[in-house]
């Protein structure tokens, strides 16, 4: 195989498997909590639900778009899995909520993104994300720097922000 051959071989499989990269996605349907650790890792945050199950969270960041809850019920039988790093999800986030609520309503932010304004008393936490538009956008939590409860939130896309020296040239997620 020449040189050339091998190169394109390679970039085309590197393309693939990013393009593909969705561990979540190959849990079969009556899988176990265990088996999903198995496929996706030690998940960063887990939680018992009321209701006896289990929520595993899967942070893809922070250059990654998503951070899947993975759910099981009080069985351990997988159940499901969704991304909420969506304007859906982002929509729930509401003034007065505590930091407790926003993880288990988004995930965990980006922590070398999280900044403390100290002439606002105000605390930031940031999350990467797609927007509806498929443009890399940021979303934040705005919190009371005294009693760390939403404040508000914020979100724009990254070429808005001239982030990662973009400016005004768009950008796409890469799903």
């Amino acid at each position: 195989m020449s040189i050339r051959a091998a190169l394109c071989f390679l970039a085309i499989s590197l393309l693939a498997g990013c393009a593909g990269y969705d561990a979540a996605g190959r849990v079969p349907v009556d899988a176990q909590l265990v088996d999903v650790e198995r496929t996706m890792g030690i998940p960063s945050i887990r939680w018992r639900e009321a209701d006896g199950g289990e929520t595993l969270v899967y942070p893809f960041g922070p250059m990654g778009y998503h951070t899947f809850f993975v759910r099981g019920d009080a069985q351990g039988r997988f159940v499901s899995r969704e991304n909420v790093l969506t304007m859906k999800h982002f929509a729930r986030i509401q003034a007065g909520m505590t930091q407790e609520d926003v993880v288990r309503t988004i995930g965990p932010p980006v922590q070398p993104w999280t900044i403390y304004f100290k002439a606002r008393d105000e605390l930031v936490w940031e999350w990467r994300y797609c927007d509806d538009w498929n443009e890399p956008a940021r979303f934040n939590v705005l919190f009371d720097g005294t009693s760390l409860r939403v404040r508000s939130t914020l979100s724009a896309t990254e070429r808005s922000r001239a982030v990662f020296g973009g400016g005004g040239m768009r950008m796409w997620c890469g799903h």
